[in-house]
């Protein structure tokens, strides 16, 4: 049979289990899962695992991510957590004159690509913590790219959208429409130019990326096309070990990256609850929700204000976390309506996700991005390297600490989470995918698995609730009619996205660890996600 004659919807409510064992890998795409475990299985650890997953999905799911993506770490090494920002600076040629009369930074083509970072995260991760040869880590994603595959559902849902806007970016359509179209669910698909970046990638550690071939050809095609980057640019670039930030909550102590990425607002969020005197009511009820949702706003208004380049922030990070300002912030929270909150004044002191952990008690958190659908929509011929969009996440209003500069970390969306307990030992890795739904998700994540205990499949398969814009909050599908009508009547304009809409809500991954050395594992069956275990 045509595997692209069957029909891919889903007709039934779907009801996973987690899964259980010593090993685990959860990740957005099956194959890139399998990839991962097969590392495993060699000997390798559960960084070697997250880097062969990262590596298959740029190639099994184009449309979240790419060669040419950002990417952001956290792990447990078995003594210490580790945190690593791989995320690119703007080229030295992007001053405000090159902005000028933009009303926005560009979303597609040259003018919105910043240096690639995810590569060289690669390295990082496996120069101080792998143990397979870079060229073994690299086989599954090189056989699928020289092979092929079958496109799965959900990414050829994806993919069909970008052939309408990006068919006319430079180098999209060689790479991404074989036929003149994008692939449809079941059918093949390979990109040999792609393999061979993957094996220069392996072979040089990441060299020909930033110094060698590719860089060659990634900057002759951007001069092609009037663009900044410079040979200068990618070869200054390198990936960053950071320090985490963390704030209490619940069971456990909520880990993630600080600034340029959002993950600082779920901490804010998780504080104000806490600061609220650590309500437990029910995650799915309407004085659940509508907590949630306020101490999200209050925090997405910090976010928005504050939060960029380290480099260039008015203020420490770490005064937003400070809990004498997280509990005036709790004040300003009213149980019976819904605000229009806006920022404070601290005092001055299209993602894929996976997450991979391993019988030794190593945890990996890990996620990358081109950002946008497919990213810039750049491909760099020859090569199969689609580029990020990220420079549309800086804004150009003057003396903002976001504002567009050379060689500077634009604002990034997407963050890896990690979960201690109280102890000191590693308890979740975690994640959700989607652009600005990252840090309400990773809140609507430790709410259940850390203030309710629930499982981490069910963490994940649980109606999501967004925080939009004033008083504007999509939800999902199943939440209860008595749940929409109650927050309704507190003022919140509820709006129920349709199952098509689910993309909006991120996909999540996370892998919870057992007193006893196993994990548990959940991933979101409303995509083509896969959590494995061994």
């Amino acid at each position: 049979m045509d595997l692209s004659s069957l029909d891919y919807r889903t007709s039934y409510p779907m009801h996973r289990q987690p899964v259980l064992g010593r090993n685990v890998v959860s990740t957005s795409q099956p194959l890139a899962a399998q990839a991962g475990l097969s590392m495993l299985a060699r000997g390798g650890n559960a960084v070697d695992a997250a880097i062969a997953t990262a590596m298959a999905l740029v190639v099994v799911e184009p449309s979240g991510n790419g060669l040419g993506s950002d990417g952001f770490a956290i792990l447990w090494d078995g003594q210490q957590l580790h945190g690593l920002n791989a995320s690119g600076r703007s080229p030295a040629g992007w001053t405000r004159d090159r902005f000028a009369g933009r009303a926005v930074m560009p979303e597609r083509g040259w003018d919105a690509v910043t240096v690639p970072g995810a590569v060289s995260g690669w390295i990082a991760l496996w120069r101080r913590f792998g143990s397979l040869p870079l060229e073994v880590i690299a086989e599954p994603a090189i056989r699928y790219a020289r092979e092929g595959y079958p496109v799965s559902p959900s990414v050829a849902k994806l993919w069909a959208n970008a052939e309408k806007i990006l068919a006319d970016q430079p180098g999209f359509a060689e790479a991404f429409l074989p036929e003149g179209r994008a692939p449809k669910a079941g059918e093949v698909f390979r990109c040999e130019p792609m393999a061979r970046s993957l094996e220069l990638i392996a072979q040089t550690e990441g060299e020909a990326f930033y110094r060698g071939e590719l860089a060659d050809k990634m900057i002759a095609h951007a001069k092609a096309h009037g663009a900044a980057m410079s040979l200068d640019d990618l070869g200054a670039h390198q990936a960053d070990f950071v320090e985490t930030l963390s704030q209490p909550f619940g069971s456990g102590v909520v880990h993630e990256l600080p600034p340029n990425g959002q993950g600082i607002a779920t901490l804010i969020t998780l504080g104000i609850l806490e600061a609220l005197g650590a309500p437990h009511e029910d995650v799915d009820s309407v004085a659940g929700i509508h907590l949630g949702i306020e101490a999200t706003k209050l925090a997405l208004a910090d976010l928005f204000q504050y939060v960029a380049d380290p480099a260039y922030m008015n203020i420490d990070p770490a005064s937003l976390l400070d809990p004498a300002y997280l509990a005036e912030r709790a004040k300003l929270i009213d149980r019976s309506k819904a605000s229009l909150p806006s920022y404070g004044a601290p005092r001055q002191a299209g993602t894929v996700y996976l997450t991979v952990a391993d019988a030794k008690g190593m945890m990996v958190s890990f996620i990358q991005s081109n950002y946008m659908g497919f990213g810039s929509g750049v491909v760099v011929p020859g090569t199969g390297i689609s580029l990020q969009n990220r420079g549309a996440g800086f804004v150009l209003k003057q003396g903002h600490a976001n504002e567009v500069a050379p060689r500077k970390r634009p604002f990034q969306t997407i963050i890896p989470g990690f979960a201690m307990d109280h102890a000191g030992e590693p308890l979740m890795s975690f994640g959700v995918m989607g652009g600005p739904m990252q840090a309400q998700g990773h809140t609507q994540m430790a709410l259940r698995v850390l203030r309710h205990n629930q499982n981490p499949q069910a963490a994940a398969d649980a109606p999501r609730w967004r925080v939009v814009a004033g008083r504007k909050v999509a939800v999902e599908p199943g939440v209860g009619p008595e749940v929409l009508e109650g927050l309704k009547a507190l003022g919140h304009e509820i709006v129920v996205d349709p199952p098509e809409a689910v993309f909006a809500f991120g996909s999540a991954q996370l892998i919870v660890r057992g007193d006893n050395g196993f994990y548990a594992a959940g991933c979101d069956s409303r995509k083509d996600s896969q959590a494995a275990a061994f």
